[in-house]
Formats: C-alpha cells, sequence, structure tokens
C-alpha cells in the first residue's frame, strides 16, 4: 500500500491518538500544512479507500481508527527505499549517509550498540 506525503500526515495524527474526528485530525495536521477542512477530509476518504483507516459512525461524524501498525508502515517504507536506492543493502545506506550528512557523537554512539546488539545475537 503506498501512502503519500500528505496521507502520511494524517496516519501520524491517527497513530499518535485514535479514534478521533476528521475535525480533530484537522486540529493536529491543519494548521501546519495550511489545509482546509475538504482537504483533511479528501485525505481521509484516500486513506479509507486504501484500507488504511477504518471508520466508524459515531452520532452525526466519523471517527477515525489506523488499521495498519505504525511499526509495519515503516518496515515496509524502509525495505522499499532500501531496496530501490541501495541495492537491498544496509550498509551501503548508512554509509552515503555518513558521508553526505554529520553524524552526531549520539548517532555514532547509537550505531555502535546496534552493531553490538546483532554480533551478540549471533
Amino acid at each position: 500500500m503506498r501512502i503519500s506525503s500528505a496521507e502520511s500526515l494524517i496516519m501520524e495524527a491517527l497513530w499518535r491518538d485514535s479514534p478521533l474526528s476528521a475535525e480533530q485530525v484537522m486540529a493536529q495536521v491543519s494548521e501546519d500544512q495550511g489545509w482546509t477542512p475538504a482537504t483533511v477530509k479528501s485525505l481521509l476518504n484516500r486513506l479509507l479507500t486504501k484500507g488504511a483507516v477504518a471508520a466508524e459512525a459515531q452520532g452525526r461524524r466519523y471517527l477515525y481508527r489506523p488499521l495498519i501498525a505504525r511499526n509495519d508502515y515503516v518496515h515496509t517504507e524502509s525495505r522499499g527505499l532500501i531496496d530501490r536506492l541501495f541495492d537491498g543493502r544496509l550498509a551501503p545506506m548508512v554509509a552515503h549517509f555518513s558521508q553526505r550528512e554529520t553524524l552526531s557523537p549520539e548517532d555514532v554512539a547509537e550505531l555502535k550498540r546496534l552493531i553490538a546488539e546483532i554480533d551478540d545475537g549471533r
């Protein structure tokens, strides 16, 4: 399932707190984006059509909740990026970012910790 960057902002709001009405979603995302209520409702409808969210009627409004877990979405998107750009290999991706971006000491320490955990698990 492909979720656009605009749709992912809606999903992030729902992953943080759900169920939410369209108005509550709008309150969380529209100010930063400058979206109208119609835009938010359109994005919610697209996500409904894709099966990414569910809607439950509550009186005269609908409450929306995610049907896919954030971790599953992040995994799928990450895997797709690594497959498309780095031939499915993680090390070239990390090398690319370390050459293009300055890694903070915290980032380096975390990478070392992750590698140690991987080595310990083998």
